[in-house]
């Protein structure tokens, strides 16, 4: 089962009691997941909504009979293409109650592609205007048409609207708990998606996927501790690198002038850090200073092989050897 479907069916065991939060998230279903010319008949205020999740259409079903006591026609069709699988199809015609379905709906959003005027605003909703109804509408509107993607892989969130009203109505509802949702239009339908593993914690905990929120955190534990650990390696590796290269070519400087000039006329500071350059080939710049005596610190360990670069580099070009 992938990641997506787990938050769904988790999302389908929540138990609600409030016929507003009810009704709320039936509208986020229905907005979503039946809101197009197919979903929704503007003649015989027909509504249908088609699934391959079973919990989300026992769910659906149970949320019709509750807040209506009307029992939708469910339709089951197997595809043996490909893959198999199985739809389901909740229809509820006109004559049983459609009507009335999108008559209540209207108070939490919008006309379904049907012209009558209507206002969105919070303010004036009669459901919305409670957080409850509000964490309900973005639960129904995710069961409908959303998805998450692997946290092992990357964080991504999307629901997937065919109407732009309907995607300004979610961003407006996830803008209220400060969720910095996103709308891109795409194939002709509108996507309203979340980045960042912070805000994917945030909207499971608004929408009441608990399990999976703390499944999401541990994987997020555990690739900061893994980026953790790459970057102090990979640090290590570097600073390893680099002295090992500045080794090298302090020893061949001070090589070259012991071939070519002689340490006695080297100053004894000079003379000092040479011969400890030469017997510690391996050892880091503060090693090396605390080899003298008296000891000296880092910068006046490097001053003191930078002038025997500086000499080595005068020779080279006195020998022609540059």
């Amino acid at each position: 089962m992938s990641f997506s479907a787990g938050v769904k069916n988790e999302l389908c065991r929540i138990d609600i009691q409030e016929n507003c939060c009810l009704l709320s998230e039936l509208a986020g279903v229905i907005l979503v997941g039946a809101a197009d010319e197919k979903g929704c008949d503007e003649k015989d205020s027909n509504i249908r909504i088609i699934t391959e999740n079973a919990p989300f259409a026992r769910r659906v079903f149970s949320i019709i009979k509750k807040l209506y006591d009307i029992h939708p026609e469910i339709i089951i069709r197997k595809s043996y293409k490909f893959k198999k699988h199985v739809s389901y199809i909740l229809v509820i015609t006109s004559a049983f109650g459609g009507k009335k379905v999108l008559d209540d709906l209207e108070k939490v959003a919008f006309e379904f592609n049907i012209e009558r005027e209507s206002n969105i605003s919070w303010e004036s909703d009669e459901v919305l205007n409670k957080s409850c109804c509000r964490r309900a509408f973005l639960r129904g509107a995710f069961l409908a048409g959303g998805s998450i993607s692997d946290p092992e892989k990357n964080y991504h969130l999307e629901i997937t609207s065919h109407s732009s009203k309907t995607a300004l109505l979610i961003c407006k509802a996830a803008f209220w708990f400060d969720l910095n949702a996103k709308v891109v239009e795409r194939k002709g339908n509108y996507v309203i998606y979340l980045k960042e593993g912070e805000n994917l914690v945030d909207f499971l905990n608004i929408i009441g996927a608990h399990s999976a929120l703390l499944e999401l955190e541990n994987v997020r534990i555990l690739k900061g501790m893994r980026n953790d650990v790459n970057r102090i390696v990979n640090c290590e590796t570097a600073n390893l690198e680099k002295t090992v290269n500045a080794s090298v070519r302090q020893i061949e400087n001070i090589k070259y002038i012991q071939e070519n000039m002689g340490f006695d006329n080297l100053s004894d500071n000079l003379r000092e850090i040479a011969e400890l350059r030469l017997k510690y080939c391996d050892a880091n710049l503060k090693e090396l200073g605390e080899f003298l005596c008296p000891p000296v610190g880092k910068s006046g360990v490097n001053h003191r092989l930078r002038k025997l670069e500086m000499i080595a580099d005068d020779l080279r070009q006195m020998k022609g050897d540059c």
